[in-house]
């Protein structure tokens, strides 16, 4: 017997249960745009709002790590490796340079 797989219908998923799937990149974006909230607040607390930044990008890579691929939503973009190292290199180069500049006068 031929092998017929795409023959075969899937069943239709609704939105609602492909709008779940996103709740990955859900937190990471909300984690951003509060950083991006409390970095515009003044000039007091651009140094929190970017440590908030490269927290949330961090919770993304460990979402990325911990999540099977079907699971990650659109935080999957390349391969997972791909999709953690950038995630992590970026959080600890935010994260970094926000400690390390000098507060200013």
């Amino acid at each position: 017997m031929p092998n017929i797989w795409w023959l075969v219908p899937r069943p239709e998923t609704s939105a609602a249960t492909r709008s779940l799937r996103q709740w990955p990149l859900l937190i990471v974006v909300i984690g951003v745009l509060a950083g991006l909230v409390v970095s515009l607040l003044g000039e007091s607390t651009w140094r929190l709002g970017c440590l908030l930044i490269g927290a949330s990008l961090g919770i993304g890579a460990v979402e990325r790590i911990a999540l099977p691929t079907r699971d990650a939503g659109l935080l999957q973009v390349r391969s997972k490796a791909f999709d953690v190292t950038v995630l992590a290199v970026t959080a600890a180069a935010i994260i970094a340079l926000a400690i390390a500049v000098p507060e200013g006068r």
